[in-house]
């Protein structure tokens, strides 16, 4: 490879020659069936494609958006986007109505690629609103006959090239580092979503020092199966995968993530990326599972789980008797839970989210190596990362060796790289205000940096809140303590100008269940009305006591029945909380934990 490929198509197109002719490259997931592209193709689809494109009139410069599931598709309309000089616009498939028609019509695309026909009839009314749309591509079959399919533009490419041979190859020439590759929307916690503008150099320059933290030799992965579920609409996602096809990885993209465990067991990945919501149920389902055994093998299997918890990463090797033990909980316990990743699993990266220190040694104590990382789509987006050689608890690693780091004086993170972004697209002010007359990115969060160089992040600098009493409140710690707990699935703090913290809560109905059933008690609905639930739930809130401050312990909650959903609106695309849509939507709930402070008050005294 060659030692600094500055643009995407060029990065790519290098890590493509380490497949053989006729291996496999991708495969996708649809109807239950596993679709497999090999090399040849996978290069020839990106080729005509592009020269697809280029017969809609597709010029460098332009914008086409994809509104798509993960898939060999995307991966090919991507890189076809790419090769010609254009930027990509990616949507997300969960992405709201009104914010779909803003994204459109603010990136002025010239081309939209839908997955398929369904999508199309969801988001046609706000399509014929944006006048810059010349032409909607399906990806699949289709019924409408003003819509391209993707075997059409497939066939126009290929019409195209025998006319202009060279043209391909002469566009992919000319695309320049600093060049606009792609706009992505964040979603964002409040307002509508910005368009961040990323250059080429942005994402390869970041593809490549990634590359350094990868725990295992080029080697090893190379024709290795990696399994990937996160939205390639997201930046992380899209950067692993780049990095799957620069390092020869055999990408698998699942169908629906509520089958990730028969994935797993069909792909038996090497590897994959993740985010803590995940990792925080495998672990809740495995402490779960041991209130069905009894005896002395319920004994040592919690036994092997504490011991789990309690792991340290940084050192791992321990004296004899450690190693002695940590065998014997491999053997007993350990072993059985990697076989539900399929049994060959080597590691994996954990991004999007803090990653509870709990989950980080839990599943580092299994034999599997997780890593986390920290970044932005504001920085392409890996700022700091954990290696083999840097793993220390609570901490994201330290910054990658081409990305700077330094905590402002109100403790706000700030960053200076390569893979910093061009700016907010349009937003000339907004641009000004994240960024200093020096280049440094203001990240938004909060955190410090050790003796030692390692990056810890505090919480959101706009999520932390000060209580009444003059005390600040991160409640990104305290929600992470809360949903460590096997009967907790979401958790939401609150207490901006409040006397003391309360919560939001949803309970894992079905944990709470099974262990109120084997008790003999079967709980009424509504469950979060249930004296026993509450109680139980009550007690899983108090155990977080130990770890927090007085101020930072939760004093009053309130259950909700229905977990928080990126569908309502409730959770960003990469289920970070919409803390001001959830405090609107929920404000009875709040108050009525609130109702004593407020009598206290008297008349003339306001929240």
């Amino acid at each position: 490879m060659k030692e600094s490929p500055s643009t995407i198509p060029e990065l790519i197109e290098e890590g493509l020659n380490l497949y053989e002719s006729g291996t496999p490259v991708i495969f996708t997931k649809r109807g239950g069936e596993w679709i497999e592209t090999e090399i040849d193709s996978l290069r020839n689809k990106i080729r005509q494609f592009a020269m697809g494109l280029y017969a809609l009139g597709v010029r460098p410069g332009d914008t086409v958006s994809i509104h798509s599931e993960n898939s060999t598709e995307w991966i090919i309309c991507d890189q076809a986007v790419l090769s010609i000089g254009a930027a990509n616009v990616p949507i997300y498939t969960t992405q709201p109505a009104d914010q779909i028609r803003y994204i459109l019509g603010n990136s002025g695309s010239k081309v939209h690629i839908v997955s398929n026909d369904q999508m199309f009839a969801d988001t046609k009314p706000m399509i014929k609103e944006v006048e810059s749309i010349r032409s909607i591509i399906t990806l699949s079959d289709s019924r409408h006959k003003k819509l391209k399919t993707f075997e059409k533009v497939l066939e126009m490419g290929r019409k195209q090239i025998e006319g202009a041979p060279d043209l391909f190859d002469e566009l992919r020439s000319d695309v320049r580092p600093d060049d606009l590759a792609t706009l992505i929307y964040t979603s964002g916690t409040t307002g509508m979503p910005k368009g961040v503008m990323l250059s080429h150099n942005n994402i390869a320059s970041n593809v490549k020092a990634s590359l350094e933290r990868v725990p295992f030799t080029m080697e090893e992965i190379r024709g290795a199966d990696v399994l990937t579920y996160l939205p390639l609409s997201h930046v992380f996602e899209r950067l692993i995968s780049y990095m799957y096809l620069v390092m020869g990885a055999r990408i698998h993209y699942v169908e629906d993530v509520d089958e990730i465990r028969e994935d797993f067991l069909h792909v038996r990945p090497f590897f994959f990326a993740t985010v803590p919501r995940l990792l925080e149920k495998i672990q809740t389902g495995v402490k779960v599972k041991g209130q069905e055994f009894s005896g002395l093998k319920k004994k040592l299997y919690y036994w092997a789980l504490y011991r789990a918890e309690k792991y340290d990463p940084e050192n791992p090797s321990g004296g004899i008797l450690d190693r002695s033990l940590q065998k014997i909980a491999d053997l007993l316990v350990y072993s059985n839970i990697r076989e539900l990743f399929g049994g060959n699993l080597r590691g994996m990266i954990s991004g999007g989210a803090s990653l509870s220190p709990s989950v980080f040694r839990f599943i580092n104590a299994l034999g599997v190596y997780c890593g986390q990382g920290y970044g932005l789509t504001e920085t392409s987006p890996v700022i700091a990362v954990q290696d083999r050689n840097h793993m220390r608890v609570g901490s994201s690693g330290l910054p990658l060796s081409n990305v700077e780091v330094k905590i402002a004086e109100d403790n706000e993170i700030l960053t200076r790289g390569p893979n910093v972004m061009l700016g907010y697209y349009q937003q000339p002010e907004m641009t000004e205000e994240v960024m200093t007359g020096d280049d440094w990115l203001k990240t938004g969060d909060v955190g410090k940096i050790d003796k030692d160089g390692y990056l810890y992040i505090t919480d959101r600098k706009k999520s932390m809140f000060k209580l009444s009493t003059g005390k600040y409140v991160a409640p990104q710690n305290i929600e992470n303590q809360l949903v460590n707990s096997g009967y907790i699935e979401q958790a939401v703090v609150i207490g901006y100008q409040r006397k003391f913290c309360s919560a939001l809560i949803v309970p894992n109905y079905d944990n709470v269940k099974k262990r109120l059933m084997r008790d003999g008690y079967r709980p009424s609905k509504p469950y979060g009305e249930d004296e026993r639930v509450r109680k139980l739930i009550r007690e899983e809130v108090d155990k977080t006591k130990k770890k927090l401050s007085p101020w930072e312990t939760v004093k009053k909650f309130v259950l909700l029945e229905a977990a928080l959903s990126v569908e309502e609106g409730e959770l960003t695309p990469t289920h970070k909380v919409k803390r001001s849509v959830v405090n609107e939507k929920f404000s009875k709930e709040i108050e009525s934990m609130y109702d004593e402070e407020k009598e206290n008050k008297g008349p003339n005294q306001h929240e």
